[in-house]
């Protein structure tokens, strides 16, 4: 190796290396995660545009064949793929957690690690697989993401369900989403003991994850810890479920739904398997768990471990897993590769299932720990028990909820493509009405006017109108489309109460803006004069600055109303921290930094982007309650660069302090002092002096401090303001 001309991956000293060097560094990718250099279709590429071109029906009939259209590679249980490919598609949409809108089914990540190589994912490689002659034909009209969702809707039909329908527009990602915290642990199904703050009490599962062991999509089907102990179980499925925003109904309709067809695969020694994906030999080409004994795959197959179908007729949509799971005694065995499931003991030869590659034999049919927890906890029994004797109601809930499940990840439905788009709007969707704006640009100025009218005679402020669209908007977040200022939801509970929304100031800010809302001529929402409020703002800052520069508005925002909103899920929005406005709402263990990060992350920020705006935010003097930590300037309300001339300016020194009554972090609260006098000038907490302590974060520093930079830093804050405030347009 050492008269090797190449460098190798070991001697490695690159930025994605650093940290390995120096863990304590600030790990900026994951705002690099917003770069677009890794996506080969380029930047005039519109996929909603290339998807609106598609034949959908002629899709899906090929799909519909391909479920019986068995190879010889991968031989399908009774002749039909339908299981695996609802398992795929379930899995995909499956890992969306709504405590940060991360995972879900919308950018196709399954295809990448580390998703592609997780135990609960064995197997679904050869789905994916299967699928490509499907994907080649009709190429970049139809995105993997789509794709794996739309086999999931047609597995179900060609077995006799109707599916509340399909919605296209996930468009397809090209690399790892590196920035999802699926969990700390460097083991596969860890002990669920290092995801929770009291092991016994499962509502304490560690934020924002929703699986309860690492690998996993939602529980462990053996129960918890591989222990069985349905009752036990229920408790993980249940927070498990919440944690995606699915309810006790929905959670038992899911379950009984996707065990209605299909079955596990046990039938062998797991350990024997090979190398997942990641780590398969290149001879594999990207297949993983390679199967050395028997045939390897058909009547050989090992996935889960656990053997067996749940129903009678596994290729049908039927209500039989009620049927079997109500009316047999069921006993805790083990399947032949060693895995705890549960067997009638009282089953008739005609009720089992036949073997799902020899049919002349009957296997008995098995049941997991998590859907004996659909009979042993009382509240999910209640609930088992009306869809056995309702199952047109069962039809109903099922149908609702795996559109949710497959869908929720998607944003508004203005975002839904193809026409088997339901009618109907839920209110998962966050639905909003369109603007009832029709204005012109003398309409705008005119609003602008009355604007500057109330700042003017001292009603508002900037700083409130600029902070008032801020928190407005700053609810956004990529990873679900959730939140954002459309739809004015700061003035609806619970927003209008959140400590991170001086709901007392904001309430000010509402009134004022309600009442040029109705003394104005034309209709507008108060979406759109939040926005436009903090625009104009930020405009006479940057005049006060020598620029005279025009923030981009346009009207389209309607207002949402509290019939629109589930307030409950809103909750998951709330800021716990917000860097931009220096502010934390408790202590953490994660330092602000991290926390900003992650947050700009969620916003669609660049770190040029998160530098450029922080250093705005502060100069324009809109710290939460009006504190005064790195507004780092003695003319506060100005758009100048004035954060960046001093965050790198030597003749200053920054000292930790010890008055840390509202930190959030060790040592989060400094003093500027002057390198001569030793004078305090200014304090500033740890997201402050990270802009000048990173090397990276300190280059974008350096650039806007410069002195032919002012009117580059205006513009580039104004565009990354704009960004924020329209993020929710689609």
């Amino acid at each position: 190796m050492g008269g090797c001309p190449v460098m190798h991956q070991a001697h490695t000293t690159t930025a994605s290396a650093a940290t390995d060097w120096w863990p304590n560094s600030l790990n900026l990718d994951i705002l690099h995660q917003q770069d677009n250099k890794t996506n080969p279709m380029g930047a005039d590429f519109d996929y909603a545009e290339a998807f609106k071109t598609l034949d959908l029906e002629a899709v899906k009939q090929d799909l519909k064949n391909l479920m019986t259209d068995s190879q010889e590679w991968w031989p399908a249980d009774w002749g039909h793929y339908g299981g695996l490919m609802i398992r795929m598609a379930w899995h995909s949409a499956g890992t969306y957690r709504n405590s940060d809108g991360r995972g879900g089914s919308n950018t196709g990540n399954q295809r990448f690690a580390p998703l592609n190589s997780w135990p609960d994912n064995v197997n679904l490689d050869k789905a994916r697989r299967l699928l490509w002659p499907v994907k080649k034909k009709y190429g970049n009209k139809l995105s993997w993401a789509d794709l794996m969702i739309l086999a999931g809707n047609m597995a179900y039909e060609s077995m006799g369900f109707e599916t509340l329908g399909f919605a296209g527009g996930r468009a397809d990602i090209w690399h790892p989403e590196k920035d999802i915290y699926w969990g700390s642990e460097r083991e596969w199904l860890a002990a669920t003991k290092n995801r929770y703050d009291d092991d016994n009490e499962r509502e304490s599962l560690e934020n924002p994850l929703a699986a309860v062991q690492m690998g996993l999509i939602y529980v462990n089907p053996e129960g918890v810890d591989g222990n069985p102990d349905p009752l036990k179980t229920a408790q993980d499925i249940r927070t498990t479920f919440a944690r995606m925003s699915m309810n006790d109904e929905e959670t038992v309709a899911l379950t009984a739904g996707g065990h209605t067809v299909g079955k596990c695969h046990g039938n062998g020694d797991a350990t024997a398997l090979e190398d997942e994906p990641e780590a398969a030999g290149i001879q594999e080409q990207g297949l993983g768990w390679r199967n050395p004994n028997g045939t390897g795959n058909a009547g050989d197959t090992v996935s889960s471990g656990i053997e067996g179908a749940w129903t009678t007729h596994p290729t049908r949509w039927d209500y039989e897993y009620f049927e079997l799971l109500f009316n047999h005694n069921w006993a805790l065995t083990k399947s032949p590769a060693g895995a705890w499931q549960w067997e009638p003991t009282d089953i008739k030869e005609e009720d089992k299932p036949l073997d799902a590659h020899d049919p002349s034999v009957r296997r008995n049919p098995m049941m997991t720990d998590a859907d004996m927890a659909m009979i042993k906890d009382p509240a999910y029994r209640k609930i088992s028990e009306n869809f056995h004797k309702n199952p047109e109601y069962f039809d109903e809930v099922f149908a609702r909820a795996w559109f949710k499940l497959t869908h929720r990840d998607l944003g508004p439905k203005s975002r839904y493509l193809g026409a088997d788009v339901p009618a109907q709007d839920f209110i998962w969707q966050d639905p909003i009405p369109e603007s009832p704006a029709d204005l012109n640009a003398d309409d705008i100025a005119t609003l602008k006017a009355k604007i500057a009218t109330q700042i003017d005679n001292g009603s508002l402020s900037r700083r409130e109108l600029i902070i008032t669209a801020w928190d407005s908007a700053r609810t956004y977040r990529g990873s679900d489309l959730r939140g954002g200022a459309n739809g004015a939801r700061i003035r609806l509970a619970p927003q209008k109460n959140w400590v991170a929304n001086e709901p007392e100031q904001l309430g000010r800010v509402l009134d004022a803006l309600t009442q040029i809302q109705t003394e104005f001529a034309k209709d507008v929402s108060l979406a759109d004069l939040i926005v436009l409020a903090g625009n104009t703002a930020i405009e006479q800052a940057a005049a006060d600055a020598g620029v005279h520069a025009q923030v981009p508005f346009e009207t389209w925002r309607g207002d949402a109303t509290d019939e629109m909103t589930d307030a409950d899920s809103f909750n998951d929005l709330e800021p716990r921290h917000d860097g931009y406005r220096n502010w934390v709402k408790d202590n953490y263990a994660v330092s602000p930094e991290e926390m900003l990060l992650d947050r700009s992350q969620l916003m669609g920020l660049t770190a040029p982007e998160m530098t450029v705006l922080i250093g705005g935010m502060r100069v324009l003097d809109t710290n939460y309650e009006h504190k005064q930590h790195g507004v780092f300037t003695d003319r506060a309300g100005v758009l100048s660069n004035d954060f960046f001339v001093n965050i790198t300016d030597m003749n200053l020194t920054w000292h930790p302090t010890d008055d840390n009554d509202d930190a959030s972090h060790t040592s989060n609260l400094y003093e500027v002092r002057e390198r001569k006098t030793g004078k305090v000038k200014w304090q500033a907490t740890r997201v402050d002096l990270v802009f000048g302590s990173n090397s990276i974060l300190r280059a974008y520093s350096e650039l806007y401090a410069q002195d032919d930079n002012l009117e580059k830093f205006v513009h580039d804050f104004i565009n990354a303001w704009n960004k924020v405030v329209t993020a929710d347009r689609f």
